[in-house]
C-alpha cells in the first residue's frame, strides 16, 4: 500500500519531477489499486490553490476530482483511530495536524509514505520514500 502525501499529489498531477522510486512506487500501486491519499491532503490542496501557492486554470474541486480520475486512488477518512494516534503520536512529527493526520494514516494502514517532507522522511516513526 502506498500512501501519497499532499506534496507528491501536487507534482503527481502536475507533472512536476519527483525521484524515480517515488514515481515507480506510484505508478506500480495505482496498476494494483493499492494507492491511497488521506481526506486532509485535499483540503490541503483546496487552500493551497486559495492562497495563490498553486496555480491551476481550474477550480480547486474540479483540479482535484481530475487528479482521482487520472489513478485508482482510494480517498482514506480520518477514523477514530487515526485521530487518535494523530494527536498522541510522538514529538518526531511536527505540529502541523495535516502532518500528523497523513502519519498517523501511514501507521494505522501499513502504508509506505510517499513524501518530499523533511520533517516526515526524518522521523522515523514512518516507512517513507522519496
Amino acid at each position: 500500500m502506498i500512501l501519497m502525501d499532499t506534496c507528491a499529489i501536487i507534482w503527481d498531477a502536475l507533472d512536476q519531477p519527483m525521484t524515480p522510486k517515488a514515481l515507480t512506487a506510484i505508478n506500480n500501486a495505482d496498476a494494483h489499486n493499492a494507492l491511497i491519499i488521506c481526506d486532509i491532503s485535499i483540503w490541503e490542496i483546496s487552500m493551497l490553490i486559495k492562497k495563490g501557492r498553486i496555480e491551476v486554470a481550474t477550480t480547486p474541486a474540479n483540479f482535484i476530482n481530475l487528479f482521482l480520475q487520472s489513478r485508482n486512488i482510494e480517498v482514506v477518512s480520518i477514523s477514530p483511530e487515526i485521530a487518535d494516534l494523530s494527536v498522541n503520536i510522538g514529538t518526531e512529527i511536527n505540529n502541523d495536524p495535516a502532518d500528523r493526520i497523513i502519519a498517523a494514516t501511514s501507521i494505522i494502514k501499513n502504508a509506505q509514505l510517499i513524501t518530499a517532507d523533511a520533517n516526515l522522511l526524518s522521523c522515523g516513526l514512518i516507512d517513507t520514500l522519496w
